[in-house]
Formats: C-alpha cells, structure tokens, sequence
C-alpha cells in the first residue's frame, strides 16, 4: 500500500483515491479509508527525503527540517472535505428515503437506541456525539443515516459532521506524517498508527455506549 501511495505521492491521483474511499465509507463501512489516509500520509512523510538528497531548497514549511507540510495539508482537507460531503450525501438520501432508512433501523435494538441518543444529542445542542460516532466503527454511518430519517435540520447536522470530519482527518492524518517521521516509511509505522486509530475507535464506542448502559440501570 505504501509503495503504491508513494508512486501518487504529489500527483492529484492520490487525493481522489483517499476522497473516493472516504466517501464511499458511510456506505461500505469496511473500505479502509482511515488506513489509507494514515498510508498516504506516511509517504508523504517520506517525500522530501529525495528533495533533501539533491540539495534543493524547499519553499514550504516542515517540521525539524522533515518533509515539507503543503501534501499533508491538502491531504487533510481532502479527507475533511470528503468525509462531510459523504455525511451529507447519507444524510439527503436517509431524507428522501426515510420510510425505508427508518424500517431497516427499526429491525435493530442498537440502531433504534443510537439514532434516538443522536435526536435528543443534536436536538440539545450537544451534537459532539456525531464527533465521537466519526471515530467509532460504523458510528458514521448510523449518525448519517440517522439524522437524514429523522429529518434532522441541516443546521443541526452540518457543523457538527464538519468539526467531526476535520477532528477525524487532523487526528488521521498527524498519526500518518508523525509516525513516518520517528519509524520511517514502512509497514512498521502504518501498522502503528493504525493501532492508534483503532484505540480511539474503541474509545469513541465505549463513549457512545455509556448513556446506553446508564439508562438500563
């Protein structure tokens, strides 16, 4: 995966694979966009190596005179950017379909419980459990989906999948460059990083499942 990355690194190819994956995600929760991101970024990590090695003088910023901070950027903003209009695209779909969005999350106890949390969250102004459902697995999907069947307004919706999408790609993306930065760009470093955003998906779900476990007892 790195090698393959690494041969679109600074090409725009790269962008519209990590924003196709992205996208595509709040329906095939399975596609590996947080693995890819976190590829992408390690080899860009990696990128200015070569740069360095030729002696020539880089006009960006970097880090401790690693590889310059513009691709990490912009891969940031792609997979913010691709992470909200994915959400929104779920949201308008649930909206227009929601007698059949609402029967398919009426079949499950669990699906039923989130998107009722994620009424009373949004409805309060406490939407940062769309933030925590971003990192959570399948979160996205149900919060999607959810706040579409509910008809939930987009000013509710909006603001809250932008700074969850912003908070997922900024955390995604500094585990990539920061991990190719002290590991180097190998399997090694993607594997931890990895490991990283797992933890934070298994973190965010124990969260999300208090207020669950709080109102059975």
């Amino acid at each position: 995966m790195l090698e393959s990355l690494g041969s679109l690194s600074g090409t725009p190819w790269v962008y519209v694979v990590v924003s196709c994956s992205i996208v595509l995600d709040v329906f095939v929760p399975i596609l590996p966009s947080g693995i890819l991101v976190i590829a992408a970024a390690t080899a860009s990590a990696g990128a200015g190596s070569a740069v360095d090695a030729v002696g020539r003088v880089d006009v960006t910023a970097s880090v401790d005179g690693g590889a310059p901070l513009a691709p990490v950027f912009s891969l940031l903003l792609c997979a913010a950017t691709a992470s909200v209009l994915g959400d929104m695209v779920a949201y308008r779909l649930a909206w227009r379909g929601g007698d059949r969005f609402d029967r398919a999350i009426g079949r499950s106890r669990r699906l039923t419980a989130a998107q009722r949390r994620l009424g009373t969250a949004l409805t309060r102004g406490g939407g940062i459990v769309v933030v925590l459902a971003r990192f959570a697995p399948a979160g996205r999907s149900v919060v999607s989906l959810g706040a579409g069947v509910a008809h939930r307004t987009v000013r509710e919706f909006l603001p809250w999948s932008a700074l969850a999408g912003l908070a997922w790609a900024a955390y995604s993306v500094s585990l990539g460059y920061f991990g190719g930065q002290w590991l180097g760009t190998s399997w090694v470093s993607t594997a931890v990083s990895a490991v990283a955003l797992f933890g934070a998906g298994s973190a965010a779900a124990f969260l999300m499942r208090r207020p669950e476990r709080g109102t059975a007892r």
